[in-house]
């Protein structure tokens, strides 16, 4: 099983898990011309994508997932709730598929674990996928932690995990009160602090990869995000990866 990240901030997300012949795309919020762009650069085809996944209804995480599954008539996996609130900017769609946040299902190859998160939308998620013998989890866009998050998390042989902000950069910054409050809210964004208290209550015994991921151009820096993580983990800064908004992360391969 391996994985990339097309990019990773509040300008656009999109994600990609492979393993076998399964290549599953988590949310699009790239336009499709912009997305085409960045698979060329990981060397991934439009045709081969097997589905979309979606976390939340945010246009950052959304806004081209309709217009790519109507172009490659891809089926797309979303809860109900991601639905109704998407509806009319998804469009007519190729297939559509409502998931369980609190049920398994797989999709070729991978096998996918949702699990609710709390976040300022109607119904988001996030998964963990594994190929039968490793794991790798996905957390962002979540104010906080919860033991059902943690418990889902726990052992993962790769983990991809936001650290949004730093909590000083988001309040001595230029963003105004309300949207500060909303960031920094149980409902908003985990901070670099917060990110680091969740990886030590994990289960690390078997993590390979560990990917610093949704990090604010305003209000975080890589190096911070770094070094709350490492020092979480007890490593160096360097073996923690950094996925931006522009490159994206490169494919990572879990063995």
């Amino acid at each position: 099983m391996r994985f990339a990240l097309f990019g990773s901030g509040s300008k656009g997300n999109a994600t990609i898990v492979e393993h076998g012949k399964t290549r599953l795309l988590v949310d699009c919020g790239f336009s499709v011309r912009e997305l085409e762009r960045r698979m060329v650069r990981l060397g991934v085809e439009g045709a081969s994508l097997s589905a979309i996944l979606l976390t939340h209804e945010h246009s950052d995480h959304l806004g081209g997932a309709g217009a790519l599954a109507r172009k490659y008539k891809l089926p797309l996996w979303l809860t109900a709730g991601t639905a109704r609130a998407a509806e009319k900017r998804l469009g007519e769609l190729p297939q559509r598929h409502l998931l369980n946040c609190h049920a398994r299902f797989a999709i070729g190859d991978l096998e996918v674990a949702p699990f609710p998160v709390p976040h300022d939308a109607r119904e988001p998620c996030q998964f963990v996928f594994s190929d039968g013998a490793h794991r790798l989890g996905l957390l962002t866009d979540t104010g906080l932690s919860t033991p059902h998050i943690q418990r889902q998390l726990s052992g993962c042989d790769a983990l991809i995990l936001e650290c949004n902000h730093d909590r000083e950069m988001l309040r001595d910054g230029p963003y105004p009160p309300h949207l500060q409050q909303r960031i920094a809210s149980a409902l908003g964004h985990l901070s670099n602090e917060q990110a680091a208290m969740i990886l030590q209550k994990l289960d690390n015994s078997a993590l390979q990869h560990l990917v610093a991921a949704h990090l604010s151009e305003t209000n975080n820096s890589p190096e911070l995000a770094a070094a709350s993580l490492s020092a979480a983990l007890g490593c160096e800064t360097d073996w923690i990866a950094l996925a931006d908004q522009e490159e994206g992360l490169s494919w990572r391969e879990i063995s």
